[in-house]
């Protein structure tokens, strides 16, 4: 006997965050009725982020700055960075549509603002709102396509998550879609070899006094809980025994499709182990919130669905601002240079992960300490600020000459000592730096004391290493529908963001996550709707 449903929509989103609400957008826009539901009270990642959406190709903001970009040169230094995650030909449309997406975050209230940051930095402050996000200006990547600022801020004070995703749910709300919160999908409901549902536990009909301390404690658990682990698991105790004592199953029907966009993985520590043993997350920061727990991802592998690069985890180890720091050499404890240090800061991380212990230290004279010193406070934010006095305050090592802090450091001093002199010969001889770095952003390392900063791999609240899973769902890339290991498409099924493989699941740059939430959200969104012609449901 066929079970009872408790709510039905055309369209049923699962996650509410920057992926959910483009994807309920866009089915919106397209005639369905829309359901999103959401385990916390909705925003996800999306809203704790910094709110940054790389595009280019001319968008309306880049040509009111002044930058001059088209869609062959961003495809050319994305093509370089994202290398097999997504077909070619979807690149190619991520990059063309990438202009119009900009517009159409605008069209829905998304603010956003001309003014070009006159320096590089990792997060810009609010005096700019458009700056280099990426690795764009650094080696190599120059050299295959001319560079452009395509770092979109969201144009707000402090981190600007929030001014992106917020503007997106009020006009999501205006448009008809309907939301309920406090409700975890726990499976999705196949019938005939179709996802026609989910099953889920939620608080809807609970007392209202438990409802708010509900989303009370979601909000502890989003943003402080981010750098207070111990805190958040605290919190989760209490909200999963709210869920436990009040929650109710419910069943939700789909009459075209649902679309799963619960995040990644990266707060599901056992997930992380399972999926990457060799990688220290336990010294990382998990950048998302508690429901980035894998939780859609497994259910829709618990049908069928099919997953990749679950162990691509995007590492983050920034330097700057102070702009000056760029200039710095970043070497092991070998006294080997590991990166061009101007390229965005995964890269840095990624290149940290890989080193024996994730030991690495940052070399500095005292001309460009000096430099960098004076560049903190009409550079920095907060956070910045804090995490500069860290490196400046604790882990300093100085010495009169290189091979004298080298050796307090534990470096070798020959080794270091031949590295500075190779970097000071190529400047002074006009020849490229070995590793790429511009050479507007080189300086001789050659005044003393001479400082090393360490900048290793390790758990800090005030210099944390920011971490993120980029794996997911294997999806058809023409429609978002979640493909089998035969690459069969599951019908009924889409998925989207990070619960997916798309455009960022190689390699990370600053503002390509959110970039593809929108893209990929509104992509399943559209096509999630046009099932309802097919079949009639």
């Amino acid at each position: 006997m066929a079970q009872a449903w408790d709510r039905t929509a055309d369209v049923v989103v699962v996650g509410y965050g920057g992926a959910g609400v483009s994807a309920a957008l866009a089915a919106r826009e397209s005639g369905a009725d829309v359901l999103a539901i959401d385990r916390f009270i909705g925003g996800g990642a999306t809203a704790l982020s910094g709110g940054i959406v790389y595009s280019g190709g001319g968008t309306w903001v880049q040509r009111a700055a002044g930058v001059e970009d088209d869609v062959d040169s961003m495809y050319a230094y994305l093509r370089s960075e994202v290398g097999d995650a997504v077909r070619e030909e979807t690149l190619r449309r991520f990059c063309e549509d990438s202009a119009g997406l900009i517009d159409w975050l605008t069209g829905h209230g998304v603010p956003f603002q001309p003014s070009l940051c006159p320096y590089k930095t990792s997060y810009p402050t609010d005096e700019h709102y458009l700056y280099y996000s990426g690795s764009e200006i650094a080696g190599g990547f120059r050299d295959l396509a001319t560079p452009a600022p395509r770092g979109h801020r969201a144009h707000g004070r402090g981190v600007s998550g929030k001014k992106l995703f917020a503007p997106l749910a009020a006009s999501a709300a205006a448009h008809g879609v309907r939301v309920q919160t406090a409700t975890r999908a726990t499976s999705l409901v196949v019938e005939d070899g179709r996802v026609v549902g989910v099953e889920a536990l939620t608080l809807a009909a609970a007392p209202k006094s438990v409802r708010r301390r509900f989303a009370t404690l979601a909000k502890i658990s989003a943003k402080p809980g981010v750098y207070h682990p111990d805190l958040r698991a605290a919190v989760q105790r209490r909200m999963d025994r709210l869920e436990q004592r009040y929650g109710a199953p419910t069943r939700i029907r789909a009459r075209s499709a649902v679309i799963v966009t619960t995040g990644g993985f990266i707060a599901n520590e056992a997930m992380v182990a399972r999926h990457a043993p060799n990688y220290p997350h336990s010294s990382g920061l998990p950048l998302g919130t508690a429901g980035d727990d894998g939780s859609g991802i497994t259910m829709a592998a618990d049908i069928g669905a099919a997953t990749g690069k679950m162990d691509t985890i995007s590492t983050w180890r920034f330097i700057a601002p102070p702009s000056a720091m760029f200039a710095a050499l970043a070497v092991g404890d070998d006294g080997q240079r590991m990166v061009d240090e101007s390229r965005y800061g995964a890269a840095l991380g990624g290149a940290i992960a890989a080193r024996p212990g994730n030991r690495a230290w940052l070399l500095l004279d005292a001309d460009l300490l000096t430099e960098a010193r004076g560049q903190i406070g009409p550079q920095s934010v907060w956070f910045q600020r804090m995490q500069t006095e860290r490196l400046l305050r604790f882990g300093r090592i100085t010495g009169r000459t290189v091979e004298e802090a080298a050796a307090r450091a534990g470096i070798d001093p020959n080794a270091l000592r031949h590295t500075v002199d190779a970097h000071n010969r190529a400047i002074a001889a006009g020849e490229p730096d070995p590793m790429g770095k511009p050479d507007q952003i080189r300086r001789a390392i050659d005044t003393a004391p001479f400082t090393l900063l360490d900048i290793s791999m390790r758990a800090a609240l005030t210099y944390p290493t920011p971490m993120l899973t980029l794996g997911g769902l294997l999806v058809d890339e023409e429609t978002g529908g979640v493909l089998t290991a035969d690459g069969e498409t599951i019908a009924g099924l889409y998925a989207a963001g990070r619960s997916a493989v798309g455009v960022c699941s190689n390699s990370y740059v600053s503002g390509l996550s959110l970039a593809d939430c929108v893209f990929s959200g509104r992509r399943a969104g559209a096509h999630s709707v046009r099932e309802i012609t097919t079949t009639g449901r």
